[in-house]
C-alpha cells in the first residue's frame, strides 16, 4: 500500500474545506511569522511596506513594545518574500492510498514471504490476525473493532515474536487439491471479427514497398489476423486461438476444423440459447494443429450484412469461459444494430436503459469466468465506444482505436497472455469512523477487480467522521488492512495480507515534501474518467480543478519534475472532454473521447509502457479540440 501523504489528515471535508500545504525546506518560518497584534520584526524593514491587520494604531504599539527588545531574526535563505510566508489552501483529499494489485498479485516474486494456511479472523469486522496485532493470553483484541478473539498458543507467539514496526505482509495458501489445477497452456484467445457490409470500405496506406494501395477494412484485418496466427505458432505453439465472425449472423468456426455453427434470426436475440451453444462447441487443438485451418478460414471472409455484434460477444465470452484467463479480441467498425446489445434501435419508454444494460450483464459475466475483453475500432468510425467499451474496462482489456497500419501490432500486442491473476477481490478495512467518499459511508470497502494483467494500479480516497476526530488524535495512529483474495493462473487460491499502522493529524499545514504528488495525480485521473462515465461531469470537473490548483501552487515551492508535466496533460486532457460535454458542444461521448477516458480509467504510474499511452492522449487531446 502506498499511501499519499504521510499521515492520516483528520480534518478534511468533503464540502471542499480542505488543508494547506507548505514549503518543505523552511519549516523557521513559523518562529518568525507575525501574530495578530504583534510588532512586526524590524528588520527587514520590506516587512514595514505591507499593510498588517491591528485593532490598534501602529504608534500606540510601538509605544507598548520594551524599550530593550531584542534584535529579531534574520530572515530565512532564500529571502524571497513572495514565498516565505505561502500557505497553499487545497481542496483536495490527500488521504488517498495506492495498490500495485499486478505486483501484489504477482506471488512468484514472493519467494521470500511466509506463508500460512489460512488467517484469523474477525468475527465482527472480519479483520484478519497480524504481527502487529496485540494478542495478550491467547486473546486478540482486534484492532479495528475491539472485538475479543481467542487464539492457539502458536499464533500468539508468533504475533508477539513479530511485532515490530508498522507494516506487515502475510500470505496465505490453503492446500491446492487435483481437480484445482490448471495447465496455463489451456487458455483459449478468441478472435471475434466484424465482416458486416462496412468493412469494405477502403483506406489508402502505405506499405514497406513505398508504393500507395487502396485496402479495405476487412482486408486490414484478414492481414493482421494471419500475422498474428503465424507469430502464435512462433511463441506459444500450444495455445488455443478460435474465431467467431459476425454480420446478420453470428458463425462460430472455433479453431477451424470443425462444421461452422450458425446463429441467425430468433437465436441472435436468446441469450441463453447463445451461451448454451458456444460452450458446449468444444475447442480441442492448439494453434499448432489448426494453423493452416484458421488461415484459410481468414482469407474465405467476405463482407456483407449488417452488424449482430452483442450476440457474437457473447458467443465469444461463452466460448473462453470455459478456460479462465481467457481472452476475447472484438474488432468492429460500427455499432450493433440487430440481436442482442442493439444500439440504434430507439429505447423502450419502459426500459430506456436496456441496451447498456447488456453489455454490463456480459462484462460482469466475463469477469466472474476470468475472460478478458479487447475492443479494437477503426478510426473515423462511430460504433458507440462508450457503451461496448464496458466490455473492457470492467474485464481488464483494452480499448483501442486503430488504423489499418498499426492493426496487427496492436492485435498481437492484445493476444500476449499476460494475464497474472483471476477473481481478483480487493477488501480495504479502516476504523469506525473512517468512510470512502465517493464510494460508501462504511469504513470496510471491497472492489471486485477480477482479472489483473501486470501494471494494474487502483486506488482509493478516504476520511475521517468529524465525530470521531479527538478520539482518532488520542490514538497517535489508526490501523489499515488491505485483504486480496485471487486465484494464480494454475487455479490456486491466495490470500494475502497488508496491515499498516499510519500516524494521525489535524494539522493545517502539510508539507509538500510529505506528499506523494503522483499517487494523487493517478487517482484524480482515475476518479475523474469514473465520474465521467458515471454522467457526472460536474464533480469530475471540481475534482480537476481542484487537482490543477494544487499542482500550479505546489509548482511555486518546488521544481516540477519531469512525471509530473505528464500528469498535469492528463488532467488538461480530461478537462477538455468534460468541457465538450458541458458546453453542449459533445452531448455523449464519441469514440475518441471514450478511448481516453477508459484509458485514464486504468492509469498508472508513469512507465515505459505508459509514456506512449501518454503520446497516445496528447494526439486524442488535439483531435478533440479540433473538433
Amino acid at each position: 500500500m502506498q499511501f499519499a501523504c504521510s499521515h492520516v489528515v483528520c480534518n478534511w471535508r468533503s464540502d471542499g474545506a480542505g488543508g494547506s500545504v507548505s514549503r518543505p525546506e523552511y519549516e523557521n518560518i513559523v518562529g518568525v511569522k507575525q501574530q495578530k497584534g504583534q510588532l512586526p520584526p524590524p528588520l527587514p524593514p520590506r516587512h514595514l511596506r505591507k499593510p498588517r491587520p491591528s485593532s490598534l494604531p501602529l504608534d500606540l504599539i510601538h509605544s507598548t513594545q520594551p524599550s530593550h527588545a531584542p534584535l529579531s531574526l534574520s530572515p530565512p535563505v532564500p529571502p524571497r518574500l513572495d514565498l516565505l510566508g505561502d500557505v497553499i489552501r487545497s481542496n483536495v483529499n490527500v488521504n488517498v492510498v495506492s495498490l500495485d494489485v499486478g505486483k501484489l498479485v504477482d506471488i512468484s516474486q514472493e519467494e521470500g514471504l511466509p506463508n500460512f494456511q489460512s488467517p484469523v479472523i474477525c468475527e465482527k469486522c472480519s479483520a484478519a490476525l497480524s504481527c502487529l496485532s496485540s494478542v495478550h493470553e491467547k486473546v486478540w483484541v482486534c484492532e479495528f473493532c475491539g472485538c475479543k478473539t481467542g487464539v492457539d498458543e502458536g499464533v500468539s507467539r508468533l504475533c508477539i515474536g513479530q511485532r515490530a514496526g508498522v507494516y506487515s505482509d502475510d500470505l496465505y495458501l490453503p492446500k491446492l487439491s487435483d481437480n484445482d489445477y490448471q495447465n496455463l497452456e489451456d487458455t483459449l484467445v478468441v478472435f471475434c471479427v466484424d465482416i458486416s457490409g462496412s468493412m469494405c470500405v477502403t483506406t489508402e496506406v502505405t506499405p514497406e514497398s513505398g508504393a500507395s494501395v487502396h485496402i479495405s477494412r476487412l482486408e486490414g484485418v484478414q492481414d493482421a489476423l494471419q500475422k498474428t496466427l503465424t507469430s502464435m505458432l512462433q511463441h506459444t505453439p500450444h495455445r488455443r486461438v478460435a474465431l467467431v465472425t459476425f454480420n446478420d449472423e453470428v458463425v462460430i468456426y472455433g479453431d477451424g476444423t470443425r462444421t461452422p455453427l450458425t446463429l441467425r434470426d430468433w437465436a441472435l436475440l436468446d441469450y441463453d440459447h447463445i451461451w448454451q451453444q458456444a460452450t458446449a462447441y468444444r475447442i480441442p487443438h492448439c494453434i499448432a494443429e489448426t494453423h493452416h485451418h484458421l488461415i484459410q478460414r481468414v482469407k474465405e471472409l467476405m463482407e456483407h450484412g449488417a452488424t449482430a455484434l452483442g450476440s457474437a460477444a457473447l458467443a465469444a465470452v461463452a466460448m473462453a469461459s470455459r478456460y479462465p484467463g481467457s481472452k476475447v479480441v472484438l474488432c468492429t467498425d460500427g455499432r450493433a444494430n440487430i440481436g442482442l446489445g442493439d444500439l440504434e434501435q430507439p429505447p423502450h419508454p419502459s426500459s430506456p436503459a436496456q441496451t447498456p444494460f447488456f453489455y454490463r450483464q456480459l462484462a460482469l459475466q466475463a469477469v466472474e469466468k476470468g475472460v478478458i475483453i479487447s475492443v479494437m475500432t477503426f478510426k473515423g468510425t462511430d460504433c458507440c465506444l462508450a457503451d461496448i467499451g464496458r466490455l473492457a474496462d470492467a474485464t481488464g482489456g483494452r480499448v483501442n482505436i486503430v488504423s489499418l497500419g498499426t492493426m496487427a501490432t496492436e492485435i498481437q500486442s492484445i493476444s500476449v497472455d499476460n494475464v497474472l491473476a483471476t477473481s481478483v477481490k480487493a477488501t480495504l478495512l479502516a476504523p469506525d469512523g473512517v468512510y470512502f467518499p465517493y464510494e460508501t459511508e462504511s469504513n470496510k470497502l471491497v472492489r471486485e477487480i477480477g482479472n489483473v494483467t501486470r501494471g494494474l494500479e487502483i486506488t482509493f480516497q478516504f476520511a475521517v467522521k468529524p465525530d470521531v476526530i479527538e478520539v482518532f488524535l488520542q490514538k497517535n495512529t489508526l490501523p489499515f488492512q488491505l485483504q486480496l483474495n485471487f486465484k494464480t493462473r494454475d487455479q490456486q487460491r491466495v490470500t494475502r495480507v497488508l496491515t499498516e499502522q499510519r500516524p494521525v493529524t489535524t494539522t493545517s499545514r502539510i508539507l509538500v515534501g510529505k506528499l506523494n504528488i503522483a499517487v494523487l495525480d493517478v487517482h484524480c485521473a482515475q476518479l475523474c474518467a469514473s465520474l465521467t462515465m458515471e454522467g457526472r461531469v460536474q464533480e469530475a470537473q471540481n475534482q480537476l480543478q481542484a487537482q490543477q490548483d494544487l499542482l500550479k501552487q505546489v509548482s511555486k515551492l518546488r521544481p516540477i519534475q519531469k512525471q509530473e508535466n505528464i500528469y498535469g496533460n492528463w488532467m488538461e486532457t480530461m478537462t477538455t472532454i468534460c468541457d465538450d460535454i458541458t458546453t453542449g458542444s459533445q452531448h455523449v461521448l464519441s469514440d475518441e473521447a471514450a478511448e481516453v477516458v477508459y484509458l485514464m480509467r486504468r492509469a498508472s504510474s508513469i512507465s515505459n509502457k505508459y509514456a506512449k499511452v501518454q503520446k497516445k492522449n496528447l494526439r486524442q487531446k488535439k483531435a478533440l479540440g479540433e473538433m
